[in-house]
């Protein structure tokens, strides 16, 4: 039979400043036995694989060391130790809340309580995965932690703090676990490597240290994996590999891509990486998480936010200097709306390949909204000036004092003389000066830009007329004819309407503040919406149906004669 030992066991901590990550627990807990102020009961709560019940034996350990060092660690060497670390030890006990959850177990453990150690000072009960426990189980277990003994210690362990009742929690001194940082995991890896003689790269290491996601037992589990795969030479190559995790290139390529707008070049890329038997959501989350580094990148305050080596991380540095924070944070944008619409889509690939196209375009897009924005109304110093052109001959014989002829704009026609009409007699009496008149007017009336109308209270009335008749028998008129606008300031329009449903159909419906923006040329135009009892229609009365009493009480009161002839002829309208 092998005697193959995970690494999660061989290299477990027995000392706490072997503890990876956990300096803040570990070091209150020596000073608690420094100044001898230990509690009766502890609660190490945090995520799963961080070394909560590896602190929990640590601390009980230490609690009954006959030899404790000078920094309050256990000796490892005294008989205490030696029992504990052969799992002979009879004043600790360990439960496993996970499958002892009932309330017979805890009587049997309470039961246990009751006897004096044997050895030692104290008598130490590690309950793990206390969450588990059952509610009766909780209740018949809170006296005895309210009051123990003066010999007994409990260190109950969960990772779900939540589910534990807030009886309990009052009773526990509690210690939150955070999960260990990737530089910390990669350090204890490299330490563990040096004992295997196992060369590894960093990089590799470090996508052990993210897949781990702050675990270290997981990240201790994939490297007796990565080892049992590769040997005693860990190559980042062979990490991705086996974790089926995409290499970084992919990803620097992809933005090369986008820079250059490559969109060809990003479709083959994208298939590719489906040859290779990822995932379409795998690259696109994998993207965006690039995308993030390399904004990171963009400011040395945030470099430290950076988990990659050394060889990598200039990598990072020099196509962070080629992508603008601007396009970057838009592609970040569409991966995110890609990836909340994902599982929606029924063509996947093709739902993650309209998302990379767009962002392949997003530079494209950047340069047309450059041009939008510059192409404002042209001045007249910028408009090019046409050569002018000279009158005909026979204008100058026939009108001296006609008019010079004017300059004219890009968008006035050429003149052109009417097509003399060969043996007509009236052609020689034509009065060729009242033809340029006319044209010239015409050029006039042409080149000149339409006069806008200035946004005051008079001008905003009227838009507002010619919009209510366009709107003329919709729904949207019958509202319209129950506001009124105010012209607030020079940039926003104050809408008063009588009813809240009046204010929510206006809201939806954009067409008033559009048509009144480029009526007036106001793309600022702001439309405010204000709700006004005066404006409320005045609801007509309804007039109450008469029933045949009340008819006949009315036609009394005009005519008592009718009284007389109802009794004479035993009439009973009233019934």
């Amino acid at each position: 039979m092998s005697n193959f030992v995970v690494s999660a066991r061989k290299y477990r901590p027995v000392r706490f400043d072997e503890v990876v990550g956990q300096r803040h627990v570990s070091q209150t807990l020596k000073n608690a036995l420094q100044t001898d102020h230990l509690a009766h009961a502890f609660l190490f709560c945090g995520p799963r694989g961080v070394g909560k019940t590896t602190s929990a034996r640590i601390l009980a350990k230490v609690l009954n060391c006959e030899n404790r060092t000078a920094d309050y660690e256990p000796c490892n060497v005294c008989p205490s130790c030696v029992a504990f670390n052969n799992n002979a030890s009879l004043n600790i006990t360990e439960l496993d809340a996970a499958s002892n959850n009932s309330v017979d177990h805890i009587r049997a453990l309470t039961e246990q309580v009751r006897f004096q150690p044997q050895h030692g000072e104290y008598k130490v009960f590690i309950i793990d995965e206390v969450h588990m426990l059952s509610q009766q189980a909780f209740n018949a277990f809170l006296k005895t932690l309210e009051e123990p003994p003066p010999y007994a210690i409990f260190i109950l362990a969960t990772t779900e703090k939540h589910k534990i009742i807030p009886t309990i929690l009052s009773r526990c001194q509690i210690f939150d676990f955070k999960r260990i940082q990737p530089n910390d995991i990669i350090e204890h890896l490299q330490g563990i490597c040096a004992q295997e003689g196992i060369v590894a790269d960093e990089d590799a290491l470090h996508i052990i240290a993210q897949k781990a996601d702050g675990a270290l037992r997981d990240a201790l589990s994939i490297f007796d994996r990565i080892v049992s795969f590769s040997g005693k030479t860990i190559t980042y190559e062979a990490v991705i590999e086996n974790l089926n995790v995409l290499d970084y290139d992919y990803f620097f390529r992809a933005v090369d891509y986008i820079l250059t707008e490559d969109r060809s070049g990003m479709l083959l890329l994208f298939d590719e990486v489906l040859k290779g038997g990822f995932d379409e959501d795998l690259f696109l989350n994998g993207l965006a998480a690039h995308v993030r580094d390399l904004l990171v990148c963009k400011d040395a305050a945030t470099l430290q936010l950076l988990e990659v080596g050394d060889r990598l991380r200039e990598r990072y540095r020099q196509q962070a200097g080629l992508a603008p924070a601007d396009l970057l944070l838009t592609v970040l944008d569409l991966a995110n709306d890609c990836d909340l619409n994902y599982k929606l889509a029924r063509n996947k690939r093709l739902h993650v390949e309209m998302s990379l196209l767009r962002m392949v375009s997003i530079r494209r897009a950047f340069r047309n909204e450059a041009l939008v924005v510059s192409a404002g109304a042209p001045t007249a110093s910028a408009l090019p000036v046409s050569e002018p052109i000279a009158p005909a001959p026979a204008a100058e014989k026939k009108s001296p004092d006609a008019s010079e002829p004017r300059e004219l704009t890009p968008e006035s026609p050429p003149l052109k003389a009417p097509a003399p009409v060969l043996g007509s007699a009236s052609f020689a009496s034509v009065d060729m000066s009242s033809l340029i008149a006319e044209a010239e007017e015409e050029i006039d009336h042409a080149a000149a830009p339409e006069e806008l109308p200035e946004l005051d209270a008079e001008h905003l009335r009227g838009a507002w007329d010619v919009f209510l008749a366009e709107q003329q028998g919709t729904p949207l008129a019958v509202f319209l004819k129950q506001a009124l606008p105010v012209l607030h300031g020079e940039e926003e329009v104050v809408v008063k309407v009588g009813s809240a449903r009046a204010i929510a159909s206006l809201r939806d419906d954009d067409s008033l503040i559009t048509h009144l923006r480029k009526t007036f040329e106001r793309p600022n135009l702001v439309m405010i919406l204000e709700h006004d009892e005066s404006l409320k229609p005045v609801q007509a009365k309804v007039k109450k149906r008469l029933s045949a009493k009340d008819k006949y009480l009315q036609m009394r009161e005009k005519n008592p004669a009718l009284d007389e002839l109802r009794r004479r002829f035993d009439l009973r309208p009233e019934e």
